[in-house]
């Protein structure tokens, strides 16, 4: 059966056809005009470059210069192609100041032909290549990118007109393009390689998104250049997301694999157009980043602060960056969140540290942004320094141009804990400590300089040895109040051995002068006992050591022990002390009271007073104790003691005769000596210089055995193991180990004599002796001072000389050498 078309079928059919053919005549016609448009632009390329100049710089307030051109039909189909070789683009003033806004050698665009009939511009890529851009503003505010703003008709654009065509871009690649931003007028430079930037966009109704990787060498991001350069020199690479919304006129970008530095983090940025510019927010995350590689990712200023400390372990941070592209320093606040971890501060290691740490340069709401208006809180810091555990509730260091530390913290430990920061001054075997302390302090040099200090210290049952004394303690306890700057001191109790001593005192201005002038500090103690044992505390007459205690190797607490070392031993200690009872080796004293004045150079000793053998001893002077010895240079009034008691507490005074069993009678006496005390207390052998006056009542020589050998021959029949001796006055000079015996007149039961000369207490003795033979017994009755002065020479008169035999042995005999009257 045949198919036979209708007429309507036949007109449709015949239509359709010459449709088509109008169609593809108009395609090959658009084919024909691009080729030939593009064989034209090929072969009279010198023509068409110049005429696309001449055009271009119509529109612009400076030039744009286009080397070569180079369209290509086939290579994008159904898209054209145009290749542009050598672009420069300057503004008007480029001769004064030379940053040209572009110079590329290679700029490749696709356009999508179709987009193109439909009003719009759909550039399908851009490939730029080997090119520098260079966004400049000076000084006064003129920036290079006005060379876009040459338009005679200033009239504002009205919104519905429709004659515009829309952009879109499709595909982008830039390799090898400098970029650079700088503005002199708000004080800004940002500088970065683009090693590569590629990424495609879609344009939805609401705006546009993209999609971008990119490898970027940041050179600068400097938004005050005096303070130095963000992430400078640092590999920037990774996958960013990225949209626009045509409503809210914002750019949001986002990156969860962002390397800045070699180091992973997360970005979440918002840029938002705001007065002719850009304000922008970062967000950025890195989770276990290196203390130094975080470090050196902020502006130089900060850096070179931060460098001085370490956290061995990585840390967590967020910052937050947020400012305008226009000028100003953007706002910082950034976290740190630090876990058993070690922090290196100058003259310092804390370990165990542990502490969630704010900064911000924002401290102050309005105040503006900056280094004085920043501030470093550390809340929860926990950690232990040389081994002395400690807790801030909170710690900030505030202003970083001129710093000042604020802070409260607390820490409790056994005292040998203390062992390892003091070393080289004392040894703890016992006790425990505790603090609880606010403070507030400049920092110089990153140390804190004349802190404020308000809160206590507390030690209790306390065993320790003051190496550079080699005095022992124990059972000590000590309470120190920080009151306005004064150190108080109270409920102390130290015990050496059998001494028990309680103590409270006080310190002016203590950490003013523990800084700048520890040579003035004034420690005033009032100090009372039951009873001390001198003996125990003989380390303070031993001389200062050359060389310190061997300790720990650890320098960084060097520092502060020797700062500690040196105040204690620059400052002044005035001491006002009351004592039952004193002991040292035989001596007895009792209701002893002292003013004495520690210092660098000794012991001033303001005034001593006490009660032994019977009578009172006072004593005034020095001890000058320094690295080779310990001098001191005394006076001393002694009013009616014993003098078989007082040669027996003080082991004769170095004397072999007479002793105290030689001896009795109520001794007074003034003194003044100078010597040299050995590590024990005593006086150092031939040391001694000075000058005694004595007066002796009611005195006694007992058994003397050398009067006893004389007298044998001279007075064989007179008592000479007792000879009673009513009043004795004697005026003796001594030098090292020789005593000057000045004139004196013993007037005794058994014999009187005229003493005077040298007595040597190892060698060189050699004293004349006048001796009356008349008995002076017989003379008792006699009260007239003349009458017996008469009788005193009446009779014969022996002249001897007891002298050294040079081995050491005194030999009496005559006196040859005696001068006749």
């Amino acid at each position: 059966m045949y198919n036979i078309k209708t007429p309507e079928k036949f007109i449709m059919a015949s239509w359709l056809k010459w449709v088509l053919r109008i169609l593809a005549g108009l395609i090959v016609l658009i084919i024909i005009l691009l080729v030939g448009v593009t064989l034209y632009i090929n072969t009279h390329k010198a023509r068409v470059v110049a005429l696309i100049n001449t055009e271009l710089n119509k529109n612009l307030d400076g030039s744009l210069a286009i080397g070569d051109l180079s369209p290509s039909f086939f290579r994008s189909f159904p898209g054209v192609s145009l290749t542009l070789k050598n672009v420069l683009i300057r503004d008007r003033k480029w001769t004064q100041h030379h940053h040209t806004l572009l110079d590329a050698k290679d700029f490749d665009v696709s356009v999508n032909t179709a987009a193109l009939l439909r009003g719009t511009i759909s550039i399908n890529h851009i490939d730029i290549n080997d090119a520098a851009i260079d966004l400049y503003t000076d000084t006064s505010g003129y920036s290079n990118t006005s060379v876009f703003k040459k338009s005679k008709d200033n009239k504002p654009k009205d919104p519905k007109d429709k004659s515009s065509t829309s952009a879109e871009l499709g595909h982008f690649n830039l390799k090898n393009v400098k970029l650079t931003i700088n503005n002199e007028h708000a004080k800004k430079l940002f500088k970065f390689d683009v090693n590569e930037l590629r990424g495609g966009m879609n344009f939805p109704d609401s705006g546009w998104n993209a999609k971008v990787h990119m490898k970027v060498m940041a050179r600068s991001l400097a938004f005050k250049l005096e303070h130095g350069s963000f992430i400078k020199d640092k590999l920037v690479e990774g996958d960013l997301v990225a949209g626009y919304n045509e409503t809210s006129k914002k750019i949001s970008v986002k990156s969860g694999n962002l390397g800045i530095g070699g180091d992973p983090f997360t970005l979440s940025a918002l840029f938002t157009p705001a007065n002719n510019s850009m304000n922008f927010a970062f967000h950025l995350t890195a989770n276990q980043i290196l203390w130094r590689s975080a470090s050196s990712l902020v502006s130089a200023n900060i850096t070179k602060t931060l460098y001085k400390f370490n956290l061995d372990k990585p840390i967590d941070i967020t910052a937050k960056i947020e400012g305008n592209f226009g000028g100003g320093d953007p706002l910082l606040y950034i976290t740190a969140t630090v876990k058993n971890n070690t922090l290196t501060i100058p003259g310092a290691v804390i370990n165990n540290c542990n502490f969630n740490g704010v900064f911000t340069n924002n401290y102050i709401k309005g105040k503006e942004l900056g280094d004085e208006n920043s501030i470093i809180n550390l809340v929860k810091f926990t950690g232990s320094y040389s081994h002395l555990p400690f807790v801030f509730d909170t710690l900030n260091i505030i202003n970083l141009v001129k710093p000042i530390a604020v802070g409260a913290f607390k820490s409790s430990f056994p005292l040998t804990n203390l062992n390892y920061m003091f070393a080289k001054v004392a040894r703890f075997d016992a006790g425990t400590g505790s603090m609880n302390m606010r403070f507030k302090a400049d920092i110089i040099d990153l140390r804190l300089n004349k802190p404020f200090i308000a809160g206590d210290v507390i030690v209790k049952n306390a065993g320790v040895t003051y190496l550079p004394k080699n005095l022992n303690i124990k059972n000590t306890s000590v309470s120190l109040h920080f009151v306005q700057g004064t150190l108080i001191m109270d409920n102390i109790r130290i015990q050496s051995g059998k001494s028990v001593v309680t103590m409270s005192g006080r310190a002016n201005n203590l950490m003013n002068l523990y800084y700048n002038e520890p040579e003035k500090i004034l420690v005033n103690w009032e100090i009372n006992s039951p009873q001390i044992h001198l003996g125990e505390f003989l380390g303070f007459l031993n001389r200062r050591k050359t060389t310190p205690v061997k300790g720990s190797s650890n320098s960084n607490n060097g520092n502060l022990v020797d700062k500690i070392t040196n105040v204690i031993n620059k400052s002044h200690v005035d001491l006002h002390m009351q004592v039952a009872n004193v002991f040292y080796n035989k001596f007895l004293a009792t209701n002893a009271k002292a003013n004495l004045l520690l210092s660098e150079d000794g012991i001033e000793i303001k005034d001593i007073g006490l009660k032994t053998a019977g009578g009172t001893l006072a004593i005034r002077g020095r001890i000058v104790q320094d690295y080779t010895s310990n001098r001191f240079d005394v006076s001393t009034v002694i009013n009616h003691v014993s003098i078989h008691d007082f040669f027996y507490a003080f082991d004769n005074f170095g004397l072999t005769a007479p002793t105290y069993q030689n001896l009795k009678g109520l001794l007074s006496a003034k003194a003044q000596l100078a010597g040299t005390f050995n590590g024990h207390g005593g006086i150092l052998s031939k040391s001694l210089n000075g000058m005694v006056v004595l007066n002796l009542k009611n005195g006694a020589l007992v058994n003397f055995n050398p009067l006893k050998t004389a007298g044998k021959i001279a007075f064989p029949f007179r008592n000479l193991n007792n000879i009673e001796i009513p009043n004795l006055d004697a005026n003796f000079d001594i030098k090292g180990d020789m005593v000057t015996i000045k004139p004196m007149q013993i007037t005794s039961s058994v014999i009187n004599a005229d003493v005077a000369g040298v007595y040597g207490i190892n060698r060189g003795t050699d004293i004349a002796l006048d001796i009356p033979l008349r008995n002076p017994k017989n003379d008792t009755t006699i009260t007239d001072k003349e009458e017996l002065k008469k009788k005193r020479y009446k009779g014969i008169v022996l002249h001897l000389a007891a002298k050294d035999d040079g081995t050491g042995k005194v030999k009496i005999g005559f006196n040859k050498d005696r001068k006749k009257d």
